[in-house]
C-alpha cells in the first residue's frame, strides 16, 4: 500500500497515505493561466474557497502571483511585489479563517515576507514553487515558523521555459534535484516531517518530459518523502486533447486532468493539487480503493 507519513503543520498534524488529500487551487490573480481574474476580488475568492471546501478540499492553496509560462516570477524584479501579493491574499486568508477556523490554508509563494505574514495569520503550509531558491531568507523563515512546507521542482524561471534544452532523463534529474532541495531544507533547520515534495509538472518541462515523469512517478518514492502531484489543467494535457491543431484550452481539460491525476495517485501521490475539487475528490475515492489493495515493494 502507499507509504504513510505524519505531516507536521503549523498547529496540527495530518496523516498522509490512508487516502489522497485534495488541495484546491485558489488563485487571487488577474492573470492566472487557468481562471484569469475570476477570483481577483476578495469576496469572490472567499466565496470560491468556501465552495471548494464544501466540495471536498482538504487544503486550500492560495496564491497571489501567477507562475504561468512566460511570467516574470522569480526574476530580479518580479512582476508582483511582496506588498501587492499580501494585499491580494491576506483579506482572503483572513476571511476564510473567520468563516472556517479549522480550514487548512496553504500560501503559494516564494517570498519569505509573504510566507511569514500568511503563516502568522493562520496559514498552516507554505508552498514554494522555487524549492527555497528564489528568496535567500525563505529557508530560515520557514524553519522559524515551523509550518508545513511543500518544495517543488522547477527548471529555470517561467520566462525562460521555452528556451530550455531538452532533458534526456527527466525522472532522474527531478529526483536528484528534489533530493538536494530536501537536504538543503533540513540543513537550514526545517524538520524532515514538515516537508512534502512536488516534481513540478509543467514547470520547465516540455510535453515530451511530463509524461515520462508521470509514468514513472513511483520512482520518486525512493526519496522517502510524501509526494504532491499538480497536473490539473496543465498544458501537456491540453496538447494531448488538441483538436484541429489547437490545444484544448484550460477550461476544457477536466477529463484529461482527472486521468492524469488518477495515474499519479496509482503511482503513489499523497496529495493532488486541483482546480475542479468535486470531480477530483470523487475520482480520488475510486483510485484510493485500488491503492488500498496494492502492495509496495
Amino acid at each position: 500500500m502507499r507509504p504513510r507519513f505524519t505531516w507536521q503543520l503549523r498547529s496540527r498534524t495530518i496523516e498522509l497515505g490512508p487516502r489522497t488529500l485534495i488541495m484546491g487551487v485558489l488563485n487571487v490573480t488577474p492573470d492566472s493561466f487557468s481562471d484569469g481574474d475570476r477570483f481577483f476580488e476578495p469576496q469572490a475568492a472567499i466565496d470560491h474557497g468556501l465552495k471548494l471546501l464544501d466540495e471536498g478540499a482538504d487544503i486550500l492553496d492560495i496564491g497571489g502571483e501567477s507562475t504561468r509560462p512566460g511570467a516574470m516570477a522569480g526574476s530580479g524584479q518580479p512582476a508582483v511585489s511582496a506588498e501587492e501579493e499580501l494585499r491580494r491574499v491576506m483579506p482572503v486568508i483572513e476571511g476564510l479563517l473567520r468563516r472556517r477556523p479549522q480550514a487548512i490554508i496553504s500560501i503559494d509563494t516564494y517570498k519569505a515576507r509573504v510566507a511569514r505574514t500568511a503563516v502568522e495569520a493562520g496559514a498552516e503550509i507554505a508552498n514554494d514553487v522555487s524549492g527555497l531558491r528564489w528568496d535567500g531568507e525563505m529557508a530560515s523563515t520557514l524553519a522559524a515558523l515551523k509550518c508545513g512546507v511543500v518544495l517543488m521542482h522547477m527548471r529555470g524561471q517561467p520566462a525562460e521555459w521555452r528556451t530550455l534544452a531538452p532533458l534526456l532523463d527527466p525522472v532522474g534529474l527531478v529526483s536528484r534535484e528534489l533530493r538536494r532541495s530536501a537536504e538543503a531544507a533540513v540543513m537550514a533547520g526545517i524538520a524532515r516531517q514538515r516537508i512534502v515534495l512536488d516534481p513540478g509538472f509543467g514547470f520547465g518541462k516540455s510535453f515530451d518530459e511530463n509524461y515520462p515523469l508521470l509514468a514513472h512517478f513511483d520512482a520518486l518514492q525512493e526519496l522517502r518523502y510524501p509526494l504532491l502531484a499538480g497536473v490539473s489543467r496543465k498544458s501537456f494535457i491540453g496538447r494531448t486533447l488538441a483538436t484541429d491543431g489547437s490545444d484544448a484550452p484550460p477550461q476544457e481539460r477536466l477529463y484529461g486532468s482527472l486521468a492524469a491525476m488518477t495515474a499519479a495517485i496509482l503511482k503513489g501521490a499523497h496529495i493532488v493539487r486541483v482546480h475542479d475539487v468535486k470531480a477530483a475528490a470523487e475520482a480520488a475515492k475510486v483510485a484510493d480503493q485500488i491503492v488500498s489493495l496494492s502492495h509496495w515493494n
